[in-house]
């Protein structure tokens, strides 16, 4: 007898991720500096903590309805309207979830069929295409590497004419990761201009939406098309709260009522105890991101001026906390030995471009979310990589 023939056959198209494959390659290296981290170096607010601390001991320790509490669901619901001026009914419109991955899966599970495609600008976070192709649709990706990662709305347009009745689904994530790069007000109404065209969803991941560099506040696409769009987000970016598992889709009536089945089949309900210190964090925490931000761009503007100087071809981000660097020409160009050659001769990981999909081969993507004094030390050591390598491939 052998059961590993009677899984679900579409888990054969999903491998372990190369981020994962990486990580494991440079494990046994001893005291290695990683700069691979997805998730804020910060601790989670003393005042959001104590939120969580006093709800254990409460003993709300209960399922909740599956939307979520509904005095979480009215922060949710008052934070981005002030904060991105889009607006959601707590009732009937907002969902929590189990972190952004619970969104987003209960989303794409919800609306894909088999042979279905969706349309995703690359390089893109690696994590959307095994959801998406264990329910037997596809991912089509869109260059923007000649675009400095933008996604225009001519090829947007012919993306969707190209894939015409297959086409389900359009994933935007702004701020990006891995690139970091965000969209003004003018090119999101560029894009929405052309969705609204076609019958199709527009799932923005914008967990990373209280991050942004540019002076200008987060533009969501809710605030042009949102009849067609499902927004999700989440406390785990803004708020250091990636272990805290806390997420929202925020979504029309009409949508909500759908995707809340694939939800509640998913989880049931997100911890209770979370819940109420989410509600502490979006009310009394709503700007924690702040002293977060400064620091944020104190590290990435060293490192930009570091790796710029080695001939590293950076496009500024203006939201997230990731540098995303062309491999210099005269350097190996594929990213995972470039960075597994790295890793062994000066114990640092970066994470190999590769990883992000066919377009981000000769690039590495590494996370400022990690103290000024690693920051440095990093430097240091690809400085010396770099000028004993050079010339060598």
């Amino acid at each position: 007898m052998d059961l590993t023939k009677r899984f679900n056959k579409n888990l054969n198209r999903i491998e372990v991720s190369l981020i994962r494959q990486f990580d494991q390659s440079i494990s046994s290296i001893p005291g290695v500096l990683r700069l691979t981290l997805g998730e804020p170096d910060f601790t989670t607010p003393e005042h959001v903590k104590e939120a969580g601390k006093a709800a254990i001991d409460a003993n709300f320790s209960h399922y909740t309805g599956m939307s979520g509490l509904l005095a979480l669901r009215e922060a949710a619901s008052q934070f981005v309207a002030d904060k991105y001026g889009i607006h959601y009914r707590p009732e009937d419109e907002i969902l929590v979830t189990i972190g952004a991955t619970e969104a987003l899966s209960a989303t794409l599970t919800a609306i894909l069929e088999p042979g279905d495609v969706v349309l995703l600008p690359a390089p893109a976070y690696p994590g959307y295409e095994p959801i998406v192709n264990l329910v037997g649709a596809e991912i089509v990706e869109i260059d923007t590497t000649a675009d400095r990662f933008v996604l225009t709305p001519e090829k947007l347009e012919k993306a969707i004419l190209e894939q015409g009745e297959k086409l389900k689904a359009v994933i935007l994530n702004y701020p990006a990761n891995p690139t970091g790069v965000t969209y003004s007000r003018e090119q999101m109404a560029e894009l929405a201009a052309v969705l609204k065209k076609y019958e199709v969803f527009v799932i923005c991941d914008e967990v990373y939406s209280e991050l942004t560099y540019t002076g200008e506040a987060h533009v969501s696409m809710a605030s042009f098309i949102p009849e067609q769009t499902i927004v999700i987000n989440g406390l785990s970016k803004s708020h250091a709260m990636t272990g805290w598992r806390l997420g929202f889709i925020f979504a029309p009536a009409a949508l909500t009522a759908q995707l809340i089945k694939s939800h509640q089949y998913l989880v049931t309900a997100a911890g209770t105890m979370n819940q109420y210190a989410a509600i502490e964090a979006l009310t009394e925490g709503r700007d924690d991101a702040e002293p977060m931000k400064k620091e944020y761009v104190k590290r990435r503007d060293y490192i930009i001026e570091q790796m710029s100087a080695l001939g590293f071809e950076i496009i500024k981000p203006d939201g997230a906390f990731y540098i995303f660097a062309k491999i210099p020409t005269g350097y190996n160009q594929d990213s995972f030995a470039f960075l597994q050659d790295f890793a062994r001769e000066k114990a640092v990981a970066f994470i190999p471009g590769a990883a992000f999909g066919q377009y981000g081969e000769g690039y590495v993507r590494l996370s400022y979310a990690a103290s000024m004094e690693v920051i440095k030390e990093a430097m240091k050591r690809l400085k010396e990589y770099m000028e004993e390598h050079a010339g060598v491939n």
